[in-house]
Order: C-alpha cells, then structure tokens, then sequence
C-alpha cells in the first residue's frame, strides 16, 4: 500500500530537549523562590519521593506529565506549611511559569521547511509521550492531528497512541511511518502497531536494540526523499 501517512516524536526529534528543560526546571525554581519562600530550596531528593509516593498511589500519573508536575508542587507547598488554597493557587502559578518555558525551544534547523514540504504530499500527525503542544509550538498548520499519552492516560511503546494516529488519519497501519528517536518508545512501538519505523539519529549511534528500524535518517532534511522512495 502506499504511504498515506507520517507521524512524528516531538522531544529530541524536532528539538534537543535537555536544554529546554534545564530552562524550564531554572524558571520555576527562581519563581518559586520569589512567590513561596517558605518552600525554600527544595532538596532534589525530596522532590524524587514525594514523586515516588505519588506514582505507587497512582501508576497511570507516569503518563500525564503536566498532573504529575502539578501535585508534586502542591505536595511540597503544603509540606512546606502553606494551607490548601494557598498551595493549589502557588502550585498551578508555578506549573504555569515552567510550562511556557518549557515550549521555548529551538527547533533543529531543517524542521519548518521539511515539515512544509512533507505536509503537501502527506498527512502528517504527531504522536508523544510529553507534554509539548504543537499549537503553542506554532506547528498546528503542519499536523493534522496529535496524539499524547496525557489524552490517552497510555504512551507510547503501546499500541494505543499508534491506534489511535490511525483512526485520526482514517488510513491502514501497511500506509503509515513514523519517526523518533527513541529505540523503544518510537522504533519498537511502531514496528509492534505495523507502522513503518524511521530512526532519527543526529549523533550517528550504533543500534543496540532488535529489530531494526526500516530506516535511519541523521537529519530531517532526508525525510522527503526517503519518503518519496517509499511513496
């Protein structure tokens, strides 16, 4: 069948994201800093646990991000002593700062124009597991549709997320691609749900894990012609 589809990772696909975060985790210590002194520096450690206890009371959080963010926070600001409004109003202010900055990014150079030139031949969807949004990213002309593993409380190696980008798209998994970084996450994940598997792969790693990808780009700039062949 031919290619009717091509779905993309967002993280470390479109965008490096350790720097983006490390921004992102600076913002919201300094905000914090200013507006809840009586959190104080927050040992990362306690952070961790208040983390750990969250996820065994509720294992399906791993999957939505932004919650998971949000009642960290309020759990530290109430065990800093704030009273419960208080905390509820400085944790979402919080989450708030931490969440523009973490759709600050800088897009790997040859994104917009593959993005434009793919979009005219293709239907182009997202599929990730975090908490970026394509429509504050200024993406939303680019994809039809996205799909986060915070919409459907499951994320990608599953079959779900990639279920889903094909009820979206209205195609057979035999006419669908898609593309990230991740060996598992994307590559193992796509080829489990019958999606063709592309590796984006900019440092030139050596693969370690089975089976293979269909095939390996370094940068997104060779997307079209690898997709036209395939066409």
């Amino acid at each position: 069948m031919s290619l009717k589809l091509v779905t993309f990772d967002l993280d470390d696909t479109l965008w490096d994201v350790a720097p983006v975060m490390h921004n992102a985790e600076a913002r919201l210590r300094d905000w914090l800093a200013r507006e809840a002194p009586r959190l104080g520096a927050v040992p990362i450690e306690q952070l961790w646990a208040i983390r750990a206890r969250l996820l065994a009371a509720e294992p399906a959080l791993k999957h939505r991000l932004s919650e998971l963010r949000r009642r960290i926070l309020l759990q530290a600001l109430l065990e800093s002593g704030y009273p419960s409004a208080e905390a509820a109003h400085l944790a979402e202010g919080g989450f708030q700062v931490f969440l523009a900055a973490r759709h600050e990014v800088d897009f790997f150079p040859d994104v917009h124009a593959t993005l434009e030139r793919l979009a005219n031949q293709f239907i182009l969807g997202v599929i990730t597991n975090g908490n970026a949004d394509v429509q504050r990213l200024g993406l939303a002309d680019y994809f039809r549709f996205a799909v986060s593993a915070e919409q459907l409380g499951i994320g990608k190696p599953a079959n779900e997320p990639f279920a889903a980008a094909l009820a979206h798209a209205g195609v057979e998994a035999a006419q669908a691609a898609h593309i990230g970084d991740h060996p598992g996450d994307d590559i193992a994940g796509a080829l489990a749900a019958g999606f063709r598997a592309i590796w984006f792969n900019p440092q030139g790693n050596a693969w370690n894990d089975a089976p293979p990808a269909h095939a390996e780009v370094r940068a997104l700039a060779e997307l079209p012609a690898l997709l036209h062949n395939w066409r």
